[in-house]
């Protein structure tokens, strides 16, 4: 079974959504100890946001490219590559300005690919990534669940369910930590439950 491992936040060691993510992958591999992982940290190495070049790449592969070009279309060759290899992916990802870290939004715009995880037919569109599960550990500054007056600025976790949807993929579960912002009792509190979501719940099976 083949893991892929996505951290997006830009706070290294004092990322939640990192902590929260390497926890789900630490538990998955004690379950499935036949498990390999490949692990991309997107804030350190990160994927150049989608251009005319990579798009002209796609339609045509015997495009002349400059070096620096090529070595951007293989970079988002190599992530296509092993999205479609993997069985499970965790994504950890915090929220920025009530979506996701533009980071991940540039690994998704190289994932998405007509053809290879997605294509259009008579009957409409049909995702080509079916049979994958994806795990989102969500680390939020406030309060954003269905009870939350904040509710409706929530368009993280509907994006990532409508974009991994359209490509077949609708086994997913979300790890959330909110309101880490409030205060540093409420940050611990709100960690502690995702950690204990994660041992009881998420992979209990």
């Amino acid at each position: 079974m083949k893991l892929l491992h996505i951290d997006s936040s830009v706070l290294g060691a004092h990322s939640a959504s990192r902590e929260l993510s390497a926890a789900v992958v630490n538990t998955w591999q004690q379950r499935h100890p036949d498990s390999s992982v490949v692990y991309h940290d997107l804030a350190s190495t990160p994927l150049a946001h989608f251009s005319a070049e990579v798009l002209g790449a796609r339609m045509n592969p015997e495009a002349k490219l400059t070096d620096e070009q090529r070595h951007d279309v293989e970079a988002g060759n190599r992530a296509l590559d092993e999205f479609l290899a993997a069985d499970v992916i965790v994504i950890g990802t915090p929220m920025y300005n009530f979506s996701v870290p533009s980071q991940l939004k540039a690994w998704i715009d190289r994932i998405l690919v007509a053809g290879k995880t997605f294509k259009y037919s008579a009957n409409g569109v049909e995702g080509l990534a079916k049979g994958k599960k994806i795990i989102v550990v969500s680390a939020r500054g406030g309060f954003y669940s269905a009870e939350s007056p904040m509710a409706s600025f929530d368009f993280q976790e509907a994006y990532l369910r409508k974009v991994f949807g359209f490509v077949g993929i609708n086994d997913m579960e979300f790890v959330r930590a909110e309101g880490l912002n409030i205060s540093p009792e409420q940050r611990g509190k709100s960690i502690e439950s995702a950690h204990q979501t994660i041992q009881s719940e998420l992979l209990a099976a």
